[in-house]
Parts: structure tokens; sequence; C-alpha cells
């Protein structure tokens, strides 16, 4: 089984951590681009902050794997 996987603003995505995700803090679009390249091929689910998903754009969430899901704004 895969990991779960946060990308974004480390105010938005740090309670995820109390379910065992794991945390990739990323405040400007280096760091997110950053994050999203260094992903392990068993990463199964990318949760984004809005502001992540707009960095790393569409074609994000038309990957197969990992599966990416967006957190409202």
């Amino acid at each position: 089984m895969g990991r779960i996987v946060a990308i974004g603003e480390e105010a938005r995505i740090m309670g995820f951590a109390l379910a065992g995700v794991v945390l990739c803090p990323a405040d400007d679009s280096g760091a997110v681009r950053a994050a999203w390249r260094d992903l392990r091929t068993d990463d199964a689910l990318v949760i984004l902050t809005a502001a992540a998903a707009e960095v790393l754009g569409d074609e994000v969430l038309r990957t197969r794997l990992p599966l990416a899901a967006v957190m409202p704004a």
C-alpha cells in the first residue's frame, strides 16, 4: 500500500500528520515543484492545497498515479 502525501502551505497541511500523512511543506512555487518531483513511485495519493495545485496546473489532476486531490480553498 502506498503512502499518502500532502503538499502545500505548512499551516494548511499540518493537521494531516495526525492521520499519518507524509507532509511536504511548500510555501513557494519552487518548493511545490520540488516536492512533486521528489514523490516516490509507491506514493498512492497526493493531497494538494489549492495554491500548490495552481502551481502544478491541471495536468497533475489528469495523472493516473499518484492520484491527486485538491483541498478546497
